[in-house]
């Protein structure tokens, strides 16, 4: 499985193909290095699946390792709940739904399908408000998006991006500082 593209990259992926190449560069350093508010309210967010708590349901699994042999993707998900057959993407704070988390949520979704898992409902718990955010279930047009997204990553080479830094995203992104593409720094410095 040392092929399989990780599910939590994804969105990171979609932010910036670049920071995801500085994080696997800096995920050794020290954290101070780089980390800031944004990874601290994850670090809460995911605090609660990594101890399996934060739900007494009966039926509740956390941390549960999933992968797709048809798209080369591999994680864990945070939280399905088989009494409801229910996938939960749990978040800190959701002012907006991205397009890369909807690729989380849903590589998550066709990793239970293949594995034979049912799934009936999507959506994301923002821990911050206590609010769910259900969403639709995706169907072939968005497995057919994610495939093609799961490809790109796979081709993405760091040495031959030459994209243009986005400056609305650089000053959101926690390794603007140790970024070569960028002189901008970000907003939690």
């Amino acid at each position: 499985m040392d092929d399989y593209v990780p599910i939590s990259a994804l969105n990171d992926f979609v932010f910036c193909p670049y920071s995801l190449y500085l994080h696997s560069v800096y995920m050794e350093a020290e954290g101070e290095l780089y980390k800031a508010e944004p990874q601290a309210g994850g670090q809460t967010a995911h605090k609660g699946v990594d101890q399996k708590s934060g739900s007494t349901g009966a039926g509740d699994i956390f941390a549960l390792p999933v992968y797709c042999e048809a798209l080369g993707i591999a994680g864990k998900l945070d939280l399905y709940r088989k009494n409801s057959c229910s996938l939960v993407e749990r978040k800190f704070r959701l002012r907006q739904i991205y397009r890369g988390q909807l690729y989380q949520i849903w590589g998550e979704y066709f990793c239970l399908l293949e594995m034979g898992y049912e799934v009936r409902s999507l959506s994301f718990y923002e821990i911050s408000t206590n609010k769910t955010v259900p969403l639709e279930l995706p169907g072939k047009a968005e497995f057919e998006e994610l495939r093609e997204f799961v490809e790109r990553f796979r081709r993405y080479d760091p040495a031959s991006d030459n994209e243009s830094p986005n400056p609305n995203k650089c000053a959101h992104c926690i390794y603007a500082a140790l970024c070569d593409k960028t002189e901008a720094d970000n907003v939690y410095t």
